[in-house]
């Protein structure tokens, strides 16, 4: 089947899951119409990484938390994005807010980890902040008699809490359009009901690979054999087989189960996708949402001050939020399980492809027909940063 790039072609649940059917059953998969050729300098370049972090990465909506992982009010957790770091906060209303973890004084970070707390104090001087953002206190007032507090509060960036994430622009001069951003693909998160999955735990690390060639890992199953091919994506989904559809910079992806073909015998097995095949989401730029029959895995990755470095933050919800120490304890399973995936399979591949890119004297690199996802996440920067493909 070969697909031309553009909207998604409208279907229902069981259409995708007849679409990934017909291509377990024919060993076939969604295909570009010709391979694409890139250039090496697309990830090497350290003066495109520098326009990708100036003009995309701090321009336009990323998502910085799960609103399940703030489900309090007066919770907050602190995250460090492009080297900023964030202050997340739901106070006693329930309204998020995303403020810069700086002082107004002397720059210090007022808060630290995560917790509940509806007041955060500067470790230097001590000035307190509400968790709206307004400066509370300042000690030795008498030596700031002519500052009025209001004008003193932490930067806020502009969010929006939608879709079951808090998204935030990282340039406080600019303004946030989550519709504009999103277009179709958000109905797809809509129908999907993140905001009432359970939010479990995350780790975080660095990888010497492109941060743009490290989602590409995410964007076809070509791979599953060779690197996963002992482990439970291996095992249980089926290689460089895939259904795809495109919402302008956004797609997504279905990679059958090697159990789909049952439904060929079996026409009152359950058609919903998530049982039948994994369904990954690449939301530009940063993001991918890997959604399985027990929960979602979101995969946050961004350039780590080098062109072939990056920082990847993969964290993972359930469906059903954990009611018990057992539950925790199922999950903990699933996750570490899940984690090693990406962690001991994909990164400890991507750095060698890291080093290629880095090393390479060849002057561009092919991606192929069944690698459609890929081909798209490279024209979609590449049509963002001028730069010409083949």
């Amino acid at each position: 089947m070969v697909l031309t790039h553009g909207v998604p072609a409208p279907c229902n649940d069981e259409m995708l899951t007849e679409r990934a059917l017909t291509h377990a059953l024919a060993g076939t998969t969604d295909m570009a119409d010709r391979e694409l050729r890139v250039p090496l300098h697309y990830y090497r370049d350290p003066k495109i990484t520098e326009v990708e972090e100036s003009q995309i990465l701090r321009r336009v909506p990323l998502a910085i938390v799960p609103s399940a992982q703030l489900p309090n009010a007066n919770d907050y957790a602190v995250r460090s994005v492009l080297g900023d770091s964030l202050l997340i906060t739901r106070d006693r209303t329930g309204a998020s807010r995303v403020l810069l973890n700086y002082c107004r004084h002397r720059g210090a970070m007022p808060a630290c980890g995560s917790g509940n707390a509806s007041r955060f104090v500067c470790p230097y001087h001590a000035w307190t902040y509400k968790n709206t953002g307004e400066l509370f206190m300042v000690p030795g007032r008498a030596g700031f008699d002519s500052m009025n507090l209001r004008d003193y509060g932490l930067v806020e960036l502009p969010s929006e809490e939608r879709y079951g994430f808090i998204w935030a622009v990282l340039s406080a001069d600019a303004t946030i359009d989550l519709d504009a951003h999103l277009g179709a693909v958000a109905s797809d998160l809509e129908r999907w009901d993140y905001a009432s999955y359970g939010y479990h735990t995350e780790r975080e690390f660095t990888s010497e690979v492109s941060w743009k060639g490290a989602l590409e890992a995410f964007a076809e199953g070509y791979h599953f054999p060779f690197v996963h091919g002992q482990s439970v994506i291996g095992q249980n989904t089926l290689a460089n087989t895939a259904i795809y559809d495109e919402y302008g910079r956004h797609h997504r992806i279905g990679f059958p189960f090697t159990w789909i073909s049952n439904l060929d015998t079996d026409p009152s097995a359950p058609r919903d996708p998530s049982t039948n095949m994994g369904v990954i989401y690449w939301i530009y730029p940063n993001l991918i949402l890997a959604n399985s029959p027990v929960g979602v895995e979101i995969i946050d990755i961004l350039p780590a001050g080098e062109p072939t470095r990056c920082t990847v933050r993969h964290s993972w919800m359930a469906r059903i939020p954990a009611q018990n120490d057992d539950m925790r304890a199922t999950y903990d399973t699933i996750y570490e399980s899940v984690h090693a995936a990406v962690r001991d399979e994909d990164f400890a591949m991507l750095p060698q492809c890291g080093e290629g890119v880095r090393r390479g004297q060849h002057d561009h690199m092919i991606i192929g027909r069944n690698e459609i996802a890929v081909q798209h996440m490279i024209e979609v920067f590449a049509d963002e940063l001028g730069i010409a493909l083949s």
